[in-house]
């Protein structure tokens, strides 16, 4: 036999694609009050303003509390994530290159999403804790409970609506607190891998706030990294009504269409959506410091 037989060998390419590590989606849409199926290029989310109660003279009339009304609109953004399958390429391949990119596609706009809530976190700028470099488990610890000090100090309802976001790095210094870590202090219904949103991140309850590791937060991984604790009903986020032959009830719609002229399938994945700030008394920012050496106790 030929000492260059070995170029003919077969090569076998495994049938399944690997999709480079990714969010899945979005993890932060089902905290913020969500408005699906906005028929038009925006919607309102109204506020209204506290009340004071008075006393009255007997026989005397009752003073109105007059509440102010506050309209908070959110304007909708098109967005769009496809690409091209050509019909031949499709025959030299045996991977599922259509089903790859729809899956793909699909993330991409849940991401978006989760871009929009945050951008809208980080520029609510209401009572921030200033930055600190969580050098002990002991100061992490002392951070995270002023945060969620600050939020109930505003009247906040701790009605189990409050959600925090923590990058990977807060993340794994938080569970360096035993009372984060510890079913001493978490039940079983507190846990990450009993409770959580099936479609994005795993919960853990801490304090009354439903903590949640988030890559894609504000500054993530550098000097100037943010951690958010929010109210639920503080932001709202609107996504519009699909119209036409496309598939899909939610916000994010699918189409793949077949062009004659291109010989290919465009396979793409769509939807309209934005959001407001409507309370930001609501939300608490925590600027943190990251790149330090990691505490060990």
């Amino acid at each position: 036999m030929s000492t260059s037989i070995d170029q003919a060998f077969v090569r076998q390419y495994e049938k399944k694609v690997h999709l480079v590590f990714q969010r899945t989606g979005s993890y932060l849409k089902n905290t913020v009050r969500f408005r699906p199926d906005v028929i038009g290029s925006s919607t309102t989310f109204q506020k209204i303003a506290t009340g004071t109660a008075t006393t009255k003279a007997r026989h005397g009339t009752i003073t109105p509390m007059n509440q102010t009304h506050t309209p908070h609109e959110a304007t909708l953004a098109d967005f769009y994530a496809g690409d091209w399958v050509d019909k031949l390429d499709e025959a030299k391949i045996n991977i599922d290159e259509r089903d790859a990119i729809a899956t793909s596609g699909a993330f991409a706009l849940g991401r978006k999403v989760d871009s929009q809530i945050d951008t809208l976190l980080a520029a609510a700028n209401t009572d921030n804790v200033t930055a600190n470099d969580p050098t002990s488990s002991a100061l992490t610890r002392a951070i995270l409970l002023e945060m969620a000090s600050n939020l109930f100090a505003q009247d906040v309802p701790n009605d189990g609506q409050v959600y925090g976001a923590l990058s990977a790095q807060m993340w794994a210094r938080a569970l360096m607190i035993r009372e984060f870590s510890s079913s001493d202090w978490i039940g079983a219904t507190g846990l990450p891998f009993t409770e959580g949103i099936p479609t994005g991140g795993r919960f853990k309850d801490w304090i009354n706030v439903k903590w949640v590791m988030f890559s894609g937060i504000t500054g993530n991984n550098t000097a100037s990294e943010s951690a958010f604790i929010w109210h639920k009903s503080a932001i709202g986020y609107g996504a519009g009504k699909h119209a036409g032959n496309v598939a899909g009830r939610n916000s994010v719609a699918a189409d793949i269409t077949w062009h004659g002229d291109r010989a290919a399938h465009f396979v793409n994945h769509m939807m309209s959506g934005g959001g407001v700030t409507i309370d930001g008394n609501g939300i608490i920012e925590g600027v943190f410091d990251v790149t330090g050496a990691f505490p060990t106790a």
